[in-house]
């Protein structure tokens, strides 16, 4: 296994990390004997780094029978993340967090994350309920040994996140496709400019970029490297990233925990060439040959007077028709709406201050009421609706 070493703690983290969303249900449930065997396998490989949620139905619970039936809690690090949408009031953190310790059947967390922190309003909403002297006091005593968030939205956003706190480390949505939405390359390099690792989620779109690629697209990979798998090629990509520490994987199959930590042992940063850099701009072209917008995530039409995403919007929209509407709506959802302070294409009031700063030119206007047709349906509606009575509540 490789070994990315965290350049603000020196601390040494398996380059893959097991994401433990997506272990396989057997009667509704998760099969316990299943995971447990996909999980003994990745430590017995050297995988070090384990991710979970408050919200993942019965992964803490999971996890944590596994890691005292395995007598192996100290060879690793649980990541596992606090609902801070479901934080109202102060005392709610040490709520979600004791239930979390128990289901995990431990006494500390090692990597813990403020759950979908999407925006700096957000964090400041959760500093006047006393978050940070919380995090402070959980930290002194050993309880949580670093700090983090878990992020969906635009590069701005998430630079500003980055600068509201001292951060221990970041999680971000990154791949080929999306090198230049959410976080993008330009909030990546900016993570590490300060010193903090960075985790890397969804790195193959959900298996969009494995088994879900177009037949086109898999032929030009086929043609590059025949023994390669899509998956392979999406993986090998991001580790191919200096600044990328733990790339995550849902992996619900001995077999895919065979393939990713091998993987993981060979690919190194800096080791793709011009040739195989090629390989992925085909690609890229053909998996873009349905985008709406060509928009490129500059962020030079930020700020909006009325607060809308811009970038986030347009990405969204595009991998509604590039990937899948359900994908592009969920990502819609997430990064725009599910969040203290609201940054859909909707609040657009036609005013054509971002087409004043525009280098392609796009009728941003225009687009934006697209945009809003398309993603902000009856479905959408309802679901902001909710989620504007439980922020409120």
């Amino acid at each position: 296994m490789q070994y990315r070493e965290s350049p603000k703690s020196g601390e040494k983290l398996s380059a893959l990390g097991y994401g433990c969303m997506r272990f396989t249900k057997k009667g509704g449930a998760i099969d316990q004997e299943k995971a447990e065997k996909e999980l003994a396998l990745a430590v017995e490989r050297g995988v070090n780094y384990f991710d979970t949620a408050y919200i993942y139905p019965g992964s803490e619970a999971a996890l944590g029978k596994f890691l005292k039936k395995y007598g192996c809690r100290d060879q690793i690090n649980i990541a596992t993340k606090l609902p801070q949408y479901y934080i109202k009031k102060p005392g709610d953190a040490e709520k979600y967090f004791a239930e979390e310790l128990e289901r995990l059947q431990t006494d500390h967390v090692d990597y813990y994350l403020m759950h979908m922190l999407n925006d700096p309003a957000t964090w400041e909403r959760l500093c006047g309920l006393g978050i940070k002297e919380w995090i402070e006091e959980k930290k002194a005593s050993g309880k949580i040994r670093r700090i983090g968030f878990s992020f969906h939205g635009g590069t701005v956003k998430f630079k500003a996140l980055l600068d509201a706190y001292d951060w221990d480390f970041c999680q971000v949505q990154f791949n080929y496709l999306d090198e230049n939405s959410q976080a993008g390359i330009e909030g990546v390099r900016r993570a590490r400019e300060k010193g903090i690792p960075v985790i890397i989620m969804e790195p193959l779109r959900g298996g969009r970029l494995a088994d879900g690629l177009p037949e086109k697209a898999k032929k030009e990979f086929a043609k590059a490297d025949p023994e390669r798998s899509p998956a392979e090629w999406g993986l090998r990509w991001l580790w191919n990233h200096e600044e990328v520490t733990v790339v995550l994987s849902g992996m619900n199959d001995t077999a895919q925990v065979e393939e990713n930590t091998r993987i993981a042992s060979e690919a190194m940063p800096g080791d793709l060439g011009s040739e195989e850099m090629e390989v992925y701009d085909r690609v890229l072209r053909i998996l873009n040959e349905q985008v709406r917008v060509g928009c490129t995530g500059c962020g030079y039409c930020q700020p909006c007077p009325k607060g809308v995403d811009i970038p986030g919007c347009f990405a969204a929209y595009n991998h509604s028709y590039t990937d899948s509407y359900a994908n592009g709506f969920r990502e819609y959802f997430m990064c725009t709406t599910l969040r203290g302070v609201r940054t859909n294409a909707g609040l657009c009031v036609k005013c054509g201050k971002c087409e004043q700063h525009c280098p392609q030119g796009l009728p941003i206007r225009k687009e934006l009421e697209n945009v809003r047709r398309r993603l902000e349906n009856p479905v959408y509606k309802i679901g902001a609706a909710g989620v504007k009575l439980v922020m409120k509540y």
